[in-house]
């Protein structure tokens, strides 16, 4: 043990100790007697030695951007030991790492590390990025599956983006106009993300609510936007597998949209980029692992595959792809019998995921009618594990759900942050007016819906263009209407009117309190500002970022990892849904469902007596906004209401 310790001591990069061979034997013998105790000169001698090549080291002065007891070696509690600070190993002149780094899970401001303070996928972690992949046949809902993934793993800070062959293949095909970014552009109306992020970061006024597919189009290369390409023929007859011209072309347009994907995985910063194609067969998905291989052999990739076999929910896809770019402005007859062959050709040659996948051990989910069924194999990574518990939460029942603030309390009156304190009079006439409005909206939607399913037809006639839910109208009697406040006061008494009614199902969540303001809960924002000045400063820099100093202090970023588990109950069930919350909660659910970026979360305008009804739609939400008015104790809505950003901190 002694010689091994000695061979340790002598190593390069420890102070130089020689121990000779013979002073201490393995047999228990020592050749001059037994070991020095401590503090015997010898010993002291040597401990002497330790501490001045301490001090004679070098180190770096400039530590880690953050106070982590992670960032610190501990010091030993032996009385007389040492302390031998860490020296990197792998800083280029010893030994090279020859592994790539741990893949394990990355969450914004709730993980840190060396090279990611703030908790996102560093770009050296390539292993930890995924390749999103889907797969199926048309009309199974692949858009729609994409957008949400999309909209889930940006809400929760990981930069994603989706990647649409079909645009791609359009404007090879010359049938799409390369200035017409998308068809829910500003001249064929805007979807409602897009329309939220864009009010907020540019303060411009939008068009109408209206939501539609395919996704927004984004190409780098100016090339593939020529407005001067032939126009080819975008019938069935395109997408049959004989034609191989058109065969070409697709496949051709696939891996160009790869490989930009690929650049924005591996030199633009992004996690995750999701490729929406059908990728149907095996030799069109082996193509594309190779030349993801080819690139980054590191990089994750996960294949996602829609499976539809019920004929309603088919029926709706087939409704929403007569109003896409492909058909649109076509006799709606011939575009669903052309739409019909084009899904006979690719049935033709469709090959479903499974034993490729598995005997070359790829990642692979199944998603069989929106999610009713799941089949996952060799998942691998947080992300991966986050996804396939997302998808398990889908279903396209008519629902609403609605997103306010609490009445007014006795420190909202005073501008104070945080705290407990109960409502004022005020504060309890708004829960009375909410209570009256929301019941009477409850059955004046449950009137609508059934007077839009009576009056739907199969191909729409026109003037119909609301594709149906693939639901069964005896499912609408029967919903129920849940009340969800935070464990405060003030969220409590807002739904006392709803707890009075059987007919409510109100439940209190911890998961909804507001964002703990640490130290300066009770303050008012001047206060912060002249008793903090720097820190006051430090989070009107970058609220997003910011974290509130002491015990129980958090930010924005904390609010979003405590509501994930949230989103996924309000993704998961059927019924309606109320949320009296509070200013940070509302913020960061509101961005969720209208897709803000995450410049636009934490300045998005809440005030107190803003109503929002959100009403998910097999192609994305339809949105409404309500003001409260006092003076007649009901709601007004605003058809025109934009996004805006806060002006007024203490509203």
């Amino acid at each position: 043990m002694s010689h091994l310790m000695g061979s340790a001591l002598s190593a390069p990069t420890s102070p130089a100790i020689k121990a000779r061979e013979d002073d201490h034997r393995l047999d228990g013998g020592h050749a001059h007697g037994p070991l020095p105790p401590p503090g015997a000169p010898a010993l002291t001698k040597a401990l002497n030695t330790l501490k001045a090549a301490d001090s004679a080291t070098p180190h770096p002065q400039n530590g880690p951007p953050y106070d982590s007891p992670y960032s610190r070696s501990i010091s030993s509690t032996a009385p007389t030991s040492p302390r031998i600070p860490p020296v990197r190993q792998n800083s280029g002149s010893q030994t090279p790492r020859v592994r790539p780094h741990a893949t394990t899970l990355n969450i914004p401001g709730m993980t840190r590390s060396r090279a990611s303070p703030d908790g996102r996928i560093p770009d050296r972690d390539v292993a930890a990025k995924l390749v999103i992949i889907m797969v199926g046949l048309p009309a199974r809902g692949k858009s729609y599956i994409t957008k949400k993934i999309h909209r889930y793993l940006s809400w929760q800070q990981h930069n994603t983006r989706i990647f649409n062959v079909g645009n791609r293949r359009r404007l090879a095909a010359g049938v799409a106009n390369p200035a017409d970014t998308s068809p829910t552009s500003v001249a064929n109306r805007t979807d409602v993300p897009s329309q939220a992020a864009t009010i907020l970061s540019k303060g411009a006024k939008g068009p109408d609510i209206v939501v539609e597919e395919p996704t927004k189009l984004d190409l780098n290369t100016p090339a593939t936007t020529s407005t001067h390409c032939p126009k080819m023929d975008q019938s069935a007859k395109f997408f049959d597998p004989k034609n191989e011209a058109a065969a070409k072309l697709r496949e051709q347009v696939a891996l160009d949209t790869l490989d930009e994907l690929l650049t924005y995985l591996l030199h633009q910063g992004g996690a995750v980029g999701i490729l929406d194609a059908t990728n149907s067969t095996i030799k069109r998905r082996q193509l594309l692992v190779q030349r993801i291989k080819a690139r980054e052999p590191k990089l994750g990739i996960l294949f996602i595959e829609s499976v539809c076999h019920d004929q309603n929910l088919l029926e709706a896809n087939m409704r929403l792809k007569l109003f896409g770019p492909d058909y649109k402005g076509q006799d709606p007859y011939k575009a669903l019998e052309d739409f019909k062959q084009r899904v006979k050709a690719y049935e033709s040659a469709y090959e479903p995921l499974g034993q490729w996948e598995e005997d070359n051990d790829l990642q692979y989910i199944q998603m069989i009618d929106v999610g009713r069924k799941i089949v996952q194999h060799r998942l691998r990574g947080f992300l991966s594990g986050g996804i396939v518990s997302y998808l398990t939460t889908f279903n396209l029942s008519p629902r609403q759900i609605w997103i306010t603030r609490h009445g007014q309390s006795e420190d909202n009156r005073i501008h104070k942050l945080g705290g407990n304190s109960e409502l004022t009079e005020r504060g309890h006439s708004y829960g009375q007016a909410l209570y009256n409005f929301i019941t009477y909206k409850r059955k004046e939607w449950l009137i609508h819906q059934k007077n839009k399913i009576a009056e739907s037809h199969f191909p729409p006639k026109p003037g119909d263009n609301t594709p149906p839910y693939p639901e069964l109208n005896q499912e609408l009697d029967d919903k129920n209407f849940c009340v969800w406040t935070s464990m405060l006061k003030r969220s409590i008494e807002t739904a006392e009117y709803f707890e009075a009614d059987d007919d409510y199902d109100v439940k209190a969540w911890e998961m909804l309190n507001e964002l703990n303001a640490g130290d300066f809960e009770g303050m008012t924002y001047d206060e912060i500002a002249a008793k903090y000045p720097e820190e006051y400063a430090k989070r009107a820099k970058d609220k997003l970022q910011y974290i509130y100093p002491g015990v129980g202090g958090e930010g924005y970023l904390q609010v979003i990892s405590r509501l994930r588990d949230m989103v996924r109950e309000i993704e998961r069930i059927t019924d309606h849904v109320l949320i009296i919350g509070h200013r940070s909660v509302c913020r960061v659910l509101m961005a969720y469902f209208m897709d803000l970026t995450r410049d636009d979360i934490a300045d998005l305008d809440l005030p107190l007596g803003m109503l929002y009804a959100i009403e998910p739609k097999p192609y994305g939400i339809e949105f409404h906004a309500y003001q409260y008015k006092e003076d007649i104790s009901w709601f007004d809505e605003l058809p025109n209401y934009k996004p805006q950003k806060t002006v007024d901190r203490n509203s």
